[in-house]
């Protein structure tokens, strides 16, 4: 096969770069109207200058405390969970697969969880998204342990069913045990998933994770185009299948686990970003990653800026509302995948 580009091919690339540029326009123009729209009217241009100058005004405090944490939350949060559901769907070979697969999201939430029941939450305001790492650091673990290092990825999947399972179980024990009927509520409310309330440190803890996880799925693309090809196929091109199944599970316990440990659950946003983008870029999952990466920080911002408009107190949770636009997506793919079949 020539290795020459064709004319083609220069179409593909020119397509695919403007696939991304638009998205990226998307996921700023989302980011600057989470920054303007909120409860209160904000002069936003009067925020930032004050901001920027030091000036400790009303419209700087708002902004720097409330605004820019839950849009950062948002965009950093909506990238993690759409890039970790095609690196999922491209391990795993299978469209309706996310990253709830291997584990991840039960553990992380389970680890904020026994926060909650232990009162650590109460002590400092870290422990929260301190014990969703650690639950998805231990998922990770677990997954390995129960499925060994070299495993296929039959094994891989039904270890986090396994895991995820468990952890779900765990969940519910501590919620049915808890003394307190306010703090059980708390903990369900934060499982819902929500932007609000976080804060600058909050971002600060979870971005150098989500960062590796990122990277380390985004190094994985070539090999995911390989494994379209099948897995006898993908090691004899001279891919280690067992590096690459750890680099993608690794980097998406990083990225969903820091996510959830910090919103809580927000469901729906990796499994239904990729299904839209994946006829746009060709159906190759390597190139499906950074796009989707970018739909879903729109899509979070998007859905998020909704929760606030629609003004109803107490205020929407941001994963009610995605799981309100994912629901019908993903029922309308599977009568669609039966009708094909």
């Amino acid at each position: 096969m020539s290795a020459i580009p064709t004319e083609a091919s220069f179409a593909r690339d020119g397509g695919y770069g403007l696939l991304l540029a638009a998205l990226f326009a998307l996921v700023l123009v989302a980011f600057a109207a989470s920054l303007a729209i909120g409860y209160a009217p904000l002069d936003l241009q009067a925020a930032v200058t004050d901001a920027l100058s030091g000036r400790a005004s009303l419209e700087a405090l708002v902004f720097m405390e409330l605004r820019l944490p839950r849009a950062l939350m948002g965009a950093l949060a909506g990238f993690s969970l759409g890039i970790a559901g095609a690196a999922m769907q491209g391990l795993l070979r299978n469209p309706l697969a996310d990253a709830g697969v291997i584990g991840v999201t039960g553990a992380a939430a389970f680890g904020a969880v026994l926060m909650f029941y232990s009162g650590l939450s109460a002590a400092f305001s870290l422990a929260l998204p301190i014990g969703g790492v650690l639950g998805a650091a231990a998922a990770v673990a677990a997954l390995y342990g129960l499925a060994g290092r070299g495993s296929a990825t039959m094994t891989l999947i039904l270890a986090g069913v396994a895991i995820n399972s468990l952890a779900g179980a765990l969940t519910a024990l501590a919620l049915n045990l808890s003394p307190n009927p306010y703090a059980a509520m708390e903990v369900m409310f934060w499982l819902m998933g929500s932007l609000a309330d976080r804060s600058m440190d909050h971002v600060a803890l979870v971005a150098p994770l989500l960062v590796v996880g990122w990277g380390l799925m985004l190094a994985s693309g070539p090999a995911l185009d390989a494994l379209t090809l099948g897995e006898d196929t993908a090691a004899s091109l001279g891919f280690d299948l067992g590096r690459v199944r750890a680099m993608l599970v690794v980097g998406a316990a990083l990225a969903v686990g820091a996510t959830v440990a910090v919103t809580g659950s927000i469901g729906f946003v990796g499994l239904v970003v990729p299904h839209i983008l994946r006829p746009l870029v060709g159906g190759r999952p390597g190139r499906l990653l950074l796009a989707s990466g970018l739909g879903g920080a729109a899509l979070a911002l998007g859905a998020d800026i909704g929760v606030r408009a629609i003004g109803v107190r107490p205020e929407l949770k941001l994963g009610v509302v995605t799981a309100l636009i994912g629901a019908p997506f993903f029922l309308s793919l599977l009568w669609r995948l039966r009708r094909e079949a």
